[in-house]
């Protein structure tokens, strides 16, 4: 098998996650990932979280396909593509990211609108008088 591949889900984002024996690079929908995330430099460290986990620092290329949700729920769907891709590589490094809190999916979903409310639970102003 020439790559390793991780699915990963947060909110509405899904990450299609490959993993590469390389250098280090991430390609997020065939861009660099500074350049699809340049808005938010901040969330990119996130990425690096599972091979800081298991001190294995710019040992893969990363290439990921991501669909839907903001640029939050993006980053933490590819973490979660990242480590199940490492998972995938050597099952050995399975307890070591559950320890690490980053084999986890977060199920926190939007919930619907309802009928008779403005949104979820929001409702009209109450008036007592």
């Amino acid at each position: 098998m020439s790559y390793f591949y991780g699915l990963g889900r947060r909110k509405s984002a899904t990450a299609r996650v490959r993993l590469v024996k390389g250098k280090g690079s991430v390609t997020i929908n065939d861009k660099p990932a500074e350049e699809y995330f340049a808005t938010s430099q901040s969330l990119l460290h996130e990425l690096d979280r599972p091979f800081i986990a298991l001190e294995q620092e710019n040992k893969f290329d990363i290439s990921v396909k991501v669909v839907g949700g903001g640029h939050s729920g993006q980053i933490d769907a590819i973490r979660l593509g990242i480590a199940k891709a490492l998972v995938e590589l050597n099952p050995d490094y399975k307890n070591t990211l559950r320890r690490a809190e980053l084999l986890g999916r977060d199920p926190r979903e939007k919930e619907r609108k309802k009928f008779g409310l403005k949104g979820a639970r929001k409702q009209r102003q109450f008036t007592k008088r």
